[in-house]
């Protein structure tokens, strides 16, 4: 006779295996991987020359000869040139986004004229002279195929915005005070996203910062309008049921450059925050640009925005690459020698970092494609 204890334990085992197997057709769901890799790229084109002596000028007149001699160094650093060495960088890397500083507008008129500033309505100078975000954009989009298909531009935020005139033809004794033409410089930020990539974006925003460096050239208050672009972003991986979505907040910007260090918090910490209250709020972004500082600083001080930063529940998302700064385009030598160019957010565990490298650190063409190096990141975001 078998034994009933032995019949009733295989049974009850059946039962158990035919409770827990799936229905027939239907399929396991996959929880292995609920994350997405996005890769994203921090770029300063460098606007073409130091406008250092043309915000320290002592006078009209020097004012004019300097505003004259960076017109000239605009042309001499060639953005036209760079713009293929920059194209290189990304379009070798492909990243899904892209933050862009720096894309100068340099615009001019055949005469002089009193400077204007802002959203004054009466600036005269508005022939084409070097529009750096459609010329970058133009080798990005020359040579496309079915594995590569370019980049658009999603958003472009107009930032600090002034004419004056200019002694281009470095003879001081024509025009005004030696100045015959007007020059014009149109700074804006702005992203890129890869076209026919994984990531689609929505609700492009700019904003302005409300703490400026604001200098006094020849009795003129200028304002160096300086703030952020943004937008909403969405990444796929995958496709049916085995296919994983991911949503976050995107940001780029540019703090300020031109600070006192010994100011305590510095106009460019005060950016900061305002970054925080205001665009990097949301509680899934990624904030990415040139902001000018880093943990140590270059100087005492340099350090307090980024610290503004960590503080306020962002961390570092690159391998901490030495991004800044070429001293001169043309000569070979790397002068990089700390970082200011970074990639951070705020979802702590829920970003991982995947890898991380740095561009444009050899010269093409004669000269390096900015005074930055470009900082890349992928990252791994969950859900």
């Amino acid at each position: 006779m078998s034994n009933p204890i032995k019949r009733f334990a295989i049974a009850a085992v059946a039962v158990v295996a035919l409770a827990l197997a799936p229905a027939a057709g239907a399929k396991p769901k996959d929880n292995s991987n609920k994350s997405v890799p996005v890769s994203f790229m921090t770029r300063n084109l460098f606007l073409g020359a130091d406008l250092s002596p043309a915000l320290n000028a002592p006078n009209a007149q020097a004012f004019i000869a300097a505003n004259g001699a960076i017109l000239r160094e605009v042309d001499r650093t060639n953005f036209p040139l760079r713009a293929q060495g920059l194209a290189q960088e990304i379009m070798q890397k492909k990243p899904d986004l892209v933050g862009l500083q720096e894309g100068a507008w340099w615009r001019t008129a055949d005469h002089p004229g009193p400077p204007h500033q802002g959203d004054d309505p009466n600036f005269i100078a508005t022939t084409n002279k070097y529009d750096f975000l459609q010329l970058l954009l133009d080798q990005l989009n020359a040579h496309t195929n079915k594995h590569y298909k370019g980049y658009e531009l999603a958003v472009a935020g107009k930032e600090f915005d002034f004419e004056a005139p200019a002694d281009y033809d470095n003879d001081p004794s024509t025009g005004l005070l030696g100045g015959e033409i007007q020059g014009r410089l149109t700074m804006r930020d702005a992203i890129l996203v890869r076209k026919g990539g994984a990531v689609k974006v929505s609700n492009p925003q700019s904003g302005h910062y409300q703490n400026l460096f604001t200098p006094t050239i020849s009795g003129i208050t200028v304002p160096v309008t300086r703030g952020w672009v943004s937008l909403d972003a969405k990444a796929k991986k995958g496709t049916g049921q085995n296919q994983q979505t991911v949503k976050f907040h995107f940001v780029n910007t540019h703090l300020e450059a031109f600070d006192d260090e010994t100011q305590h918090p510095s106009i460019r910490a005060l950016q900061a925050q305002e970054l925080l209250a205001g665009p990097a709020s949301n509680r899934r972004s990624i904030i990415l640009g040139d902001f000018n500082s880093n943990v140590p600083g270059v100087k005492p001080g340099d350090e307090q925005a980024y610290e503004t930063l960590l503080d306020g529940g962002f961390s570092e998302r690159t391998d901490a690459p030495m991004s800044c700064c070429f001293n001169d385009l043309f000569a070979p030598t790397n002068t990089l020698d700390h970082q200011v160019d970074h990639v951070m957010t705020n979802m702590g565990k829920k970003v991982k970092l995947a890898s991380s490298s740095t561009t444009g650190t050899a010269q093409v063409n004669g000269l390096y494609d900015s005074d930055h190096a470009g900082v890349f990141s992928k990252l791994i975001v969950k859900k």
